[in-house]
């Protein structure tokens, strides 16, 4: 379980590196229709997907560097789980997905971002990367998908991956996904954490106090550290300068930009989330009407309601 004086010595020492920080990068927004809705048959598929996933691999999970707590294998197991209800419903099949509407296929629990060869990745390309931390921390990667992590997802629309859904390709990785779960919540745990030193750093000078302030209450609040780690799964960090519409992200930053300041506590959850609404809400008049993302409003306003509660 989290501990508030970890989480307090942690955002004590993030704030004052973030504010004497001189470097920024660009970083890939991860974007797409997290709103795949919970099947009915959902706990049924798990139970027998459980069953056939029988030789499980003993993969390397790393502990989280720098100030952030380390978090036991339970508690990213926890994590794991209840970002792979936000995005597939705990499906095991959606572990291999496309959502409508997108033009690029999505993977794992994160539902990370897989873009086909030669398709521009405007909402990052994420799974590439998850296939690299996998590979570095233990897990051997069939020779398909090591060919593929460097050319792109092998189908080009939802058609020809729901046609392949049935092959030994698709299952294999489906299967590959499913046992590396906890894998997964360490790499988007480690994106969380190298995302924060720079959050504070490359807020505008106006509103540099209010980000650091709001970041320092959502951390210290239990429940927090889920509700971090998974908006920056859901809609990125919110730091590169060329993302969003019209000139507005939609990111981690900007949520803390619109919070009212707060204090560690449950109001401050509650802060994060209608900021979080807010800023989704602008993000959807801001963009193209050929789009119609008005009809993902409602799956996120969803995943938004678990912050207030987390649970975790």
């Amino acid at each position: 379980m989290m501990r508030g004086k970890l989480w307090g010595l942690f955002c004590a020492i993030f704030v004052c590196l973030a504010l004497s920080a001189c470097s920024q990068q660009a970083v890939k927004d991860e974007d797409g229709d997290s709103s795949v809705k919970k099947d009915k048959s959902a706990q049924a598929n798990k139970t027998k997907n459980q069953q056939t996933a029988k030789n499980k691999t003993t993969f390397v999970i790393p502990q989280v560097s720098g100030n952030m707590p380390q978090l036991s294998q339970n508690e990213l197991q926890l994590i794991a789980d209840k970002i792979f209800r936000n995005e597939g419903g705990g499906n095991y099949n959606n572990l291999v997905h496309w959502n409508d509407g997108e033009d690029f296929a999505s993977m794992g629990v994160g539902h990370f971002t897989w873009y086909p060869a030669g398709r521009q990745a405007r909402f990052g390309n994420t799974f590439p990367d998850l296939l690299t931390y996998m590979q570095n921390n233990g897990v051997q990667l069939p020779a398909w998908l090591q060919q593929a992590r460097y050319q792109g997802a092998p189908w080009r629309s939802k058609t020809e991956l729901m046609y392949a859904k049935q092959t030994r390709t698709v299952q294999e990785l489906q299967n590959l996904l499913y046992q590396t779960r906890v894998l997964q919540a360490a790499y988007i745990v480690e994106r969380a954490r190298r995302a924060m030193p720079q959050l504070v750093n490359s807020a505008p000078q106006h509103s540099r106090t209010r980000v650091a302030q709001n970041l320092n209450a959502v951390a210290n609040t239990p429940g927090g550290w889920y509700v971090l780690v998974d908006y920056v799964n859901f809609k990125g960090e919110g730091l590169n300068p060329y993302g969003g519409y019209k000139g507005q992200n939609w990111g981690l930053m900007q949520v803390l930009e619109e919070m009212q300041p707060s204090q560690p506590g449950q109001p401050a959850l509650h802060a994060f989330a209608d900021a979080a609404t807010h800023v989704l809400v602008r993000r959807v008049r801001n963009s193209p009407p050929a789009r119609n993302e008005a009809r993902w409003l409602a799956g996120w306003s969803n995943r938004i309601n678990t912050y207030r509660y987390p649970g975790v």
